[in-house]
């Protein structure tokens, strides 16, 4: 057999695809690394500005903005053009990211930081869907340990660089620093990404669109406030559920009428399309909710600073960035896939088990030890369920693909806070109360996420009950996250390892995707 000699041509094309890729990962990290920023100089924005009780808020409505505009913008790069409309989120998020920074008051805020969720609804699409048109689906794995860096590094980054801004520069530069990295994603993707026009016949589905926005920002606001702001049980939760139902099920029979829906259901019939968005829905459930009770639980019960909050989740991302680069080269080499869902579900319970059985006793490295098997599992899982779903999909669909995946994740992500963090606090203030009495019920009112300095200022007792409190806390939450899981593993056993486009086991040349990037 001839060696492949790679024509100037080629090397060309890849060194292209490459600078694209840079640009992309930029915007990536833009969407991924603000929330953690913005979290850690929250307290100095409230002090500055005022409006303690609108805080959730400055949360809420920039997750409300991103998820209801997610598909919305995955359905327009299938109509009029992707480059188009990636370029437009990052203005869109930049132009948010600007006010966020000028804003005088909580109301402002909260309106801006909208804004910037509208753009950022379009970034993770955008990204997605670009690589699915650039990249072949047996050659996208060798790029997955990119996108797995760029999450880990957000994720352990974003803490001590929103610290260190905050500190130094002030909260103000939270959101002007994502001004000098946008501008320089949108020079890298006008400059070198060229990829064909589009131009649809058919309009937008606006009624699609309203029942679709409804319907998710009803759900949102259901797991942001349920069990905090409102009683589970209360009339304005139910009401929430009520409207979120009937905007959904109205959606879902409109999209059956609608001459261009906005979200085609017949992707949906793909097996492996349905079983990557479940498997993507419970992966952000289990994900964000371990990287909300982890650095809670080593801050309380371990006494680690909260300053190095990103840094305890060193051995769950850095386990999850190792597997999704074998992961991708592997299937990239081989063209298998299957084993990856089937061994990460697995990873994921034994690693969400392990977690649960953390004590008041339980050690750094053990804790560490149990971080990295949830790792192992995760990284099985993040890039492999977004490449399975886009090979699920003619060409033609895969903007709708990649936001239909990446919706399924952002909502799952908000349940999995909601409810884990239901459960765990509810733990909380049950032991407190059993083990504190009213010195405990008034700890768990006044706040139930003590940082380990302010835990050293407690009674004894009370230190020792909230350790406690804390870790029985934890337990219920992954133990839940473990039972919910076992879905992940279920779903894996159905998928149907279909040949990857792009790849030599291909059926139709036609299918072939290759880069439509030149070097300018």
């Amino acid at each position: 057999m001839a060696d492949t000699v790679e024509s100037p041509q080629e090397g060309k094309k890849q060194r292209s695809v490459r600078v694209v890729l840079l640009a992309l990962m930029i915007a990536m990290m833009l969407a991924m690394l603000d929330n953690m920023i913005v979290g850690t100089a929250m307290p100095t924005i409230v002090g500055e500005l005022g409006g303690l009780e609108h805080l959730s808020w400055v949360v809420t409505g920039y997750t409300l903005a991103t998820a209801a505009s997610t598909p919305i913008w995955g359905k327009l790069g299938d109509m009029y053009g992707r480059k188009g409309a990636f370029l437009s989120s990052i203005v869109i998020f930049l132009i948010g990211s600007a006010l966020s920074g000028m804003a005088q008051n909580m109301g402002e805020l909260i309106g801006f930081r909208a804004i910037q969720g509208l753009g950022a609804g379009g970034l993770m699409v955008g990204v997605m869907a670009i690589i699915g048109d650039l990249v072949p689906p047996r050659e996208r794995g060798k790029y997955q340990g990119m996108m797995a860096a760029v999450m880990a590094l957000a994720m352990i980054g974003g803490p001590l660089v929103g610290g260190t801004i905050t500190d130094n520069w002030g909260w103000r530069w939270s959101f002007y620093i994502n001004l000098p990295l946008g501008a320089v994603a949108l020079v890298l993707v006008s400059a070198v990404l060229h990829l064909p026009r589009k131009r649809a016949k058919a309009g937008i589905d606006y009624l699609g669109v309203a029942l679709l926005t409804i319907g998710i920002t009803s759900i949102v606001l259901v797991t942001t406030w349920g069990g905090s702001e409102y009683a589970w049980t209360s009339a304005r939760i139910m009401e929430l559920i009520a409207i979120g139902v009937v905007a959904l099920a109205g959606f879902v029979f409109w999209q059956t009428k609608a001459a261009d829906p906005v979200l085609p259901l017949h992707i949906f019939r793909n097996r492996n399309f349905t079983l990557m968005s479940v498997i993507g829905f419970i992966t952000g459930f289990v994900m964000f909710g371990a990287t909300l009770f982890l650095p809670l639980y080593q801050q309380a019960v371990q006494g680690a600073s909260a300053t190095n909050s990103g840094l305890l989740l060193l051995p769950m991302l850095g386990a999850m960035l190792v597997t999704s680069m074998v992961a991708g080269r592997v299937t990239t080499n081989t063209g298998r896939y299957k084993v990856f869902p089937i061994v990460g579900g697995a990873l994921m319970i034994t690693g969400l088990y392990l977690l649960s059985l953390m004590d008041t006793g339980t050690s750094r490295f053990t804790s560490g030890v149990y971080m990295a098997v949830l790792g192992l599992g995760m990284g099985c899982l993040m890039q492999i369920t977004m490449l399975v779903a886009q090979n699920s999909v003619e060409m033609k669909d895969m903007g709708v693909a990649s936001s239909s995946t990446t919706l399924f994740r952002t909502l799952g992500s908000s349940f999995g806070v909601a409810i884990m963090g239901a459960l765990f606090n509810n733990k909380v203030k049950d032991v407190m109360a059993e083990r504190a009495g009213s010195l405990g019920k008034g700890i768990t009112e006044q706040s139930a996420q003590l940082d380990a300095k302010s835990l050293a200022k407690l009674p004894p007792l009370a230190r020792e009950a909230y350790q406690h409190a804390v870790s029985a806390g934890t337990h219920s939450a992954f133990l839940l996250g473990a039972v919910i899981a076992v879905l992940v593993l279920v779903g894996a056993l159905f998928v149907k390892e279909v040949p990857l486009r792009g790849g030599p086991q291909a059926a139709k040349p036609e299918e072939q995707v290759a880069p439509l990037v030149e070097a300018v």
